[in-house]
């Protein structure tokens, strides 16, 4: 479990067939072999730890489902470890299982601040709500103005300065995760009422 504050934006250092290194410096400082660490927002598993990097595996289904199978040495990558028992949670709760790839639509200065808008796959957005909850490549954001197949979200300098999002332009590619509440009350109303669908839910205020 994670919580969607990225600790430090690391680098691919390697990569060989379905390993991938990475070069971390606070990831790496209490990590250890079997731990979780959110990479661009998906779980992986670290085989191996180094003093400058550390080994995933990236499963099939990992990199069908994610960005990650397009990875190269030299790329930047959002980095948190698993979040503790009794540590602060500053974001939302983000499991690192990517739902889907979306994409940069546009970006809007607003002063210092950017307003970034988004287009999501139909696995993300059925779930997306005023003022909810989305992971961006791990990067927890508050939904704004869900239209369609696309979301808003507002960025503050700080997150734009310390993610990799600051490399990111329209077109890119980005993995999204929707919080995973929704996803929980969307189908425990779905399948509790007959498997209706969400444009009846919505009429009838289920969602």
């Amino acid at each position: 479990m994670f919580t969607g504050i990225i600790e430090e934006v690391g680098a691919v250092s390697r990569r060989s067939g379905h390993e991938l290194a990475i070069m971390a410096k606070t990831v790496l400082e209490d990590l250890a072999v079997g731990d979780s660490v959110s990479v661009e927002g998906a779980c992986l598993t670290a085989v191996a730890v180094n003093e400058e990097d550390f080994v995933v595996q990236v499963s099939p289904e990992t990199v069908s489902r994610t960005t990650i199978g397009d990875l190269r040495p030299g790329d930047a990558v959002n980095l948190e470890r698993a979040m503790k028992a009794g540590g602060r949670f500053g974001g939302h709760f983000v499991q690192g299982h990517v739902d889907g790839v979306g994409q940069v639509l546009d970006v809007q200065p607003q002063g210092e601040f950017s307003f970034w808008r988004f287009r999501a796959p139909s696995d993300v957005a059925r779930y997306l709500m005023p003022k909810g909850s989305v992971a961006v490549d791990g990067i927890s954001l508050t939904v704004v103005d869900p239209t369609g197949d696309s979301f808003g979200v507002a960025i503050i300098p700080a997150t734009l300065e310390n993610t990799t999002l600051q490399a990111k332009q329209p077109g890119s590619p980005v993995n999204l995760e929707a919080d995973m509440i929704g996803k929980q009350v969307y189908h425990f109303l779905k399948s509790s009422t007959g498997g209706l669908s969400l444009e009846t839910l919505k009429r009838q205020g289920f969602a």
